[in-house]
């Protein structure tokens, strides 16, 4: 967990009908932040199986080894990766969509973005029939822009709103590989019977950046008049360029 209430002050944002929220990192908080988030990072590249059998096998450098050839070394897609982690983070520990996967895990190479959305993320009733889903996408930029806001409007309205086919099918398969059957089972039934629809679905547009997002978060989110929930987050950290690089040097260490 990145424990985002012990380094961030997060304030809510009136806006009509949907949900705005701005959380900032406290400066004088950033060195716990960097140690909790890099503390934080290795799960979302790699399942703590798959490292505890190499420490059985081999050796903690061996591990460490594995884990660190999964972590990108190009910045942009560093910075990417940080905002999904991050928005992944901040779905679990702030809003009831408890469930899904760490998809960074099946990335083609570590320096290559994933396509599909950028975070999925379910909630499931006592009932059938209950299923409950979160389609996010996430923006890094040191100074976000109405244009990049605009990119991610589109693809969170894309499919009608809905997450793609394809997209919940690869969730789909990765949790009946990992024996998590029942959210698997009600995902299926979704995607090959029933179908989802808007009444069953959120939007999140999460931000992470260096600039205050919340004029242009305000403007955009204005801009909507779909049926689907909305609720928009925009993480500030300051010295954006510096904790991601300090982020993912203190891996390991």
């Amino acid at each position: 967990m990145t424990k985002f209430n012990e380094w961030c002050v997060e304030t809510e944002v009136a806006v009509p009908k949907h949900r705005l929220r701005l959380v900032a990192a406290e400066p004088a908080k950033l060195t716990h932040a960097i140690g909790a988030v890099a503390a934080a990072l290795p799960d979302y590249y790699a399942s703590p199986n798959r490292v505890a059998e190499l420490l059985r096998k081999f050796n903690k450098s061996a591990a460490a080894k594995y884990v660190e050839e999964k972590l990108p070394t190009s910045k942009s897609i560093r910075s990417g990766d940080l905002g999904e982690v991050l928005c992944t983070a901040y779905v679990a520990e702030n809003t009831p969509f408890v469930q899904g996967i760490k998809r960074l895990r099946w990335k083609d190479h570590r320096n290559m973005s994933m396509r599909g959305e950028d975070v999925l993320a379910f909630s499931m009733g006592a009932t059938a029939g209950t299923l409950k889903v979160l389609k996010a996408e996430v923006k890094s930029r040191t100074q976000m822009t109405s244009k990049v806001l605009g990119e991610a409007r589109d693809a969170l309205s894309s499919n009608q709103g809905l997450p793609s086919p394809h997209a919940v099918s690869f969730v789909t398969d990765r949790l009946h590989e990992a024996g998590e059957t029942a959210l698997a089972d009600a995902l299926d039934e979704a995607l090959l019977n029933k179908g989802l629809n808007t009444t069953q679905v959120t939007h999140m547009l999460f931000t992470f950046s260096g600039s205050d997002p919340t004029n242009l978060l305000k403007a955009n989110l204005s801009g909507y008049s779909g049926p689907v929930p909305q609720h928009y987050v925009g993480l500030r950290v300051e010295e954006h360029q510096n904790f991601i690089k300090n982020v993912f040097e203190a891996v390991g260490k």
